[in-house]
């Protein structure tokens, strides 16, 4: 194969990953929602081999569960795997800030370009814009990870992060926004790892967790309420049914990105 050709190869590979990928957090891609590689690559028109590569770079992020005999299929967190991804980010943080000259360097010049982030991000929290918000907030903690030195534990973050929009999205747009949900935090963090207060940190960051953790609860029981309802249509013979959704419309010559 000519270097060009592994070039085009690799860049349509992320292309489609991209792609696919803002199409789970758009929330267009449902939870559950199964397709093959066949299916994908008819639908952008490309060659199997890039699309099967995509689809396992996705599945090795956690998006995608894989089976051998029914392809692939977006992958479903529970409300326990949101509350256990708050608290990994929260001990794994806790642990940054405990002696952060040794995990953390806050470079002066990367703080204009993160400012900007949270308040784009508290903008859109506020205003409702849910694909804006997910786009800065994905962006704003991403380049925060990259003050961490140990870039295995950045990867982890943004991985968990990303992750945690996936389960979060669908139900933001069935459910709605409010401040009950959201965490508009993002600013006040900021100025307190620039002013070094690590006690204030910790308080931002006890706070964003907080929230997440407050929000799963209601879920839960949200959600234990709704399976009783359904348990109880079932046993009198009511309808039930499932969600459905087309597979993503875009080429992968110009995936969408979060804003």
């Amino acid at each position: 194969m000519s270097p060009s050709a592994g070039v085009t190869r690799s860049t349509l590979r992320q292309q489609i990953a991209d792609a696919l990928r803002d199409e789970v957090l758009a929330g267009r891609l449902p939870p559950g929602r199964e397709f093959t590689v066949k299916q994908i690559a008819e639908q952008y028109g490309v060659s199997a081999t890039p699309v099967r590569e995509a689809l396992f770079d996705l599945s090795a992020q956690g998006l995608l569960a894989s089976d051998q005999h029914r392809g692939f299929q977006v992958r479903e967190f529970t409300v326990a795997d949101y509350r256990a991804m708050a608290e990994a980010r929260a001990l794994v943080v806790e642990g940054l800030f405990r002696n952060p000259a040794e995990r953390v360097a806050v470079r002066p010049e990367g703080l204009a370009s993160i400012r900007r982030r949270a308040a784009e991000a508290v903008r859109a929290a506020k205003g409702g814009d849910l694909d804006v918000l997910i786009g800065y907030d994905l962006r704003f903690w991403r380049e925060l990870g990259q003050f961490v030195l140990n870039p295995y534990i950045a990867d982890f973050l943004t991985r968990l992060r990303v992750q945690a929009w996936v389960f979060a999205v669908h139900r933001l747009r069935r459910d709605g926004m409010d401040e009950n949900v959201l965490w508009f935090g993002h600013e006040e963090l900021v100025e307190a790892i620039a002013r070094g207060d690590r006690e204030q940190v910790h308080a931002e960051m006890r706070s964003y967790y907080g929230h997440a953790l407050a929000w799963a609860d209601r879920l839960e029981a949200r959600e234990a309420e709704g399976n009783t309802e359904r348990n109880t249509q079932a046993r009198a013979g009511g309808p039930s049914s499932g969600p459905g959704s087309a597979l993503p419309p875009r080429s992968p010559e110009s995936p969408g990105h979060c804003a």
